[in-house]
């Protein structure tokens, strides 16, 4: 070799300190990662919490039967009811697929049914809803002085949640309605 030409030098890296350096990248990336889900994890919980949806409540305020009349061991009526629906939610609830029925007790049977319109109920407010229709042939036993009528609203819905999510919600209100037999004057309802 010449004085000016110098011996190629051979660098030897440190297998033992790559290795070292490899592997605390890889745990600075697990913590990191494992960090920004837990932070994820917790911003969903407070979300959900925060913005959990809630069924809707009916509260039955009055029932009325009109045009009672009872012959032959069977009566007739307009079936006329208000109830306030409240929407406990933050969100818009949107029903759908909602109805009223009128059963017969003891026998369960179904005497009238009526389809509830569809409709939105602003979060944290109050729907009052009026719903009447006919009942003809509902069973009047003997000589009774009280018949006893069910009704049944059940409200179907969905609310939206965080503009991403919809959840459904269902409620039912069952009612049981005392009736003179003798002019269909309401004594009483208890639900």
């Amino acid at each position: 070799m010449g004085p000016h030409q110098t011996q190629p030098q051979h660098i030897h890296q440190n297998p033992r300190y790559d290795h070292r350096h490899g592997r605390s990248n890889l745990a600075s990336c697990a913590a990191a990662s494992a960090f920004l889900l837990l932070l994820v994890a917790a911003a969903a919980i407070a979300l959900f919490i925060l913005f959990r949806p809630h069924d809707p409540t009916i509260v039955v305020s009055a029932v009325q039967l009109p045009g009672f009349a009872s012959a032959n061991g069977s009566a007739s009526f307009t079936f006329a009811q208000l109830a306030a629906v409240r929407n406990p939610n933050r969100n818009m609830l949107s029903h759908y697929d909602s109805s009223l029925v009128v059963l017969s007790r003891p026998q369960n049977q179904v005497a009238g049914f009526m389809f509830i319109p569809a409709g939105q109920i602003e979060g944290g407010r109050t729907q009052y809803m009026s719903a009447s229709f006919n009942v003809a042939g509902f069973p009047v036993t003997g000589n009774a002085e009280v018949v006893e009528v069910e009704s049944r609203m059940k409200l179907k819905g969905r609310v939206e949640v965080l503009k991403f999510f919809m959840h459904h919600v269902e409620t039912t209100k069952l009612c049981t309605v005392s009736v003179s037999s003798r002019n269909g004057a309401v004594l009483g309802f208890r639900c």
